[in-house]
């Protein structure tokens, strides 16, 4: 049972409620580590949707910033965040047998993917830092410059949904990943 309470979604008329219903009205429905965080810091989950925002407005695709958020995800322990990215990264086109590989750290099979799941897998692993030839791998591999600021956006706004779930403990409303 998550540890933070959350108030009636349904009845909420302050700024989380306001926030609840912008969520529900774009996505139908509003995910439990989002209602949490708008419960306690609606201030802080808007500034995690603009980013979102921006990423969706920038050149990495939808399919491309679930793997980023699944690797995170993975390699940082967050049971919600796993199960959300793979399911959001399912309906981005990635395969079931593809998402299985991502969250064990196997390779997928596709060489920019799988140079983009080492490139972001270093990062999480290494606390940001990667070597000349990682650089140099993810460029070969086509990311652009501004891909990697994507990237690192990416890589910050999920970093903090994982540490929020794992402090919140957040009840799993996303199907189970075996």
């Amino acid at each position: 049972m998550s540890r933070l309470s959350v108030p009636n979604l349904e009845t909420d008329t302050g700024p989380s409620g306001q926030i609840y219903a912008q969520i529900k009205k774009a996505a139908g429905s509003v995910p439990n580590a989002y209602a949490a965080i708008a419960a306690h810091g609606p201030a802080a989950l808007k500034s995690i949707l603009a980013a979102d925002a921006v990423l969706a407005g920038g050149s990495l695709s939808k399919r491309d910033r679930e793997i980023i958020k699944l690797v995170i995800s993975a390699a940082g322990g967050c049971d919600y965040c796993v199960a959300a990215h793979s399911h959001l990264g399912r309906l981005a086109g990635v395969n079931a047998d593809a998402l299985k590989q991502i969250r064990d750290g196997a390779p997928t099979g596709d060489a920019r993917q799988d140079t983009l799941i080492g490139f972001v897998r270093k990062l999480a692993l290494s606390g940001g830092t990667v070597s000349d030839a990682d650089f140099a791998a993810i460029k070969a591999a086509g990311y652009s410059d501004a891909q990697l600021v994507e990237i690192s956006l990416a890589f910050a706004t999920i970093v903090f949904t994982n540490v929020f779930n794992r402090i919140n403990d957040t009840d799993i409303d996303f199907p189970a990943v075996a």
